[in-house]
């Protein structure tokens, strides 16, 4: 069984529990994904599994002939590794989201929206200049430098600049309810990126009870 999958955010919804609560989740079409290639100790030096998911529109002869290999004609959209409980029997499988199951922790990665150029307010969460007759800067960082000793910035000064389109991940979510016969799962709160994004799902790490 692998420890994950690869989905695309659908949207967000709610849920009414039996006793009446609201729980908003967001809708995950996760899978179906097929094995493009088993990676073993002996001949790469560790071991996973390589899933592909969807068509890409545009594929190249080197990702063509690699998704051949398993009888898939046409490249795929995005490709990523997953650690296996053992590599064998795994070659050419098709891996579905009954890997999950509702209550059980899980790990979301994907791309955060794009926020283009953002001020230091936006970005940081600066409170701004004051807001009165006379103040030139209500949006602006303040002083970034030190006077004339060390008369320069220093590095990683949190300033204006590009805000969003990053890697993100949140951590142990609850699945709250997987329906196959829908081929999606509902995960509790809300996940990177838009509607329509790709996102990694992966089994939250067991930690162990001292």
């Amino acid at each position: 069984m692998s420890d994950g999958i690869i989905g695309k955010k659908l949207g967000m919804t709610r849920l009414f529990q039996s006793e009446g609560a609201s729980v908003p989740v967001t809708v995950i079409e996760a899978g179906p994904v097929r094995v493009s290639q088993v990676k073993t100790k002996a001949k790469d030096g560790y071991e996973a599994i390589q899933v592909g998911y969807g068509q890409k529109r545009h594929a190249n002869k080197p990702e063509l002939g690699h998704s051949k290999k398993t009888e898939y004609l046409g490249g795929y959209k995005l490709i990523r590794e997953f650690k296996p409980d053992g590599t064998d029997n795994f070659e050419g499988q098709i891996l579905t989201l009954n890997i999950f199951s509702p209550g059980e922790k899980i790990s979301v990665t994907g791309t955060s929206k794009g926020r283009g150029f953002s001020g230091v307010m936006k970005r940081h969460g600066f409170g701004g200049g004051r807001a009165t007759h006379g103040c030139l800067t209500p949006r602006g960082p303040g002083s970034i430098g030190c006077s004339s000793d060390p008369s320069r910035v220093f590095p990683g000064k949190r300033m204006a600049g590009h805000y969003g389109a990053a890697k993100t991940t949140v951590k142990n979510l609850s699945v709250v309810d997987v329906r196959p016969e829908y081929g999606v799962i509902l995960v509790k709160g809300a996940v990177p990126g838009p509607n329509g994004g790709l996102l990694i799902l992966r089994k939250a790490p067991k930690i162990a009870k001292s």
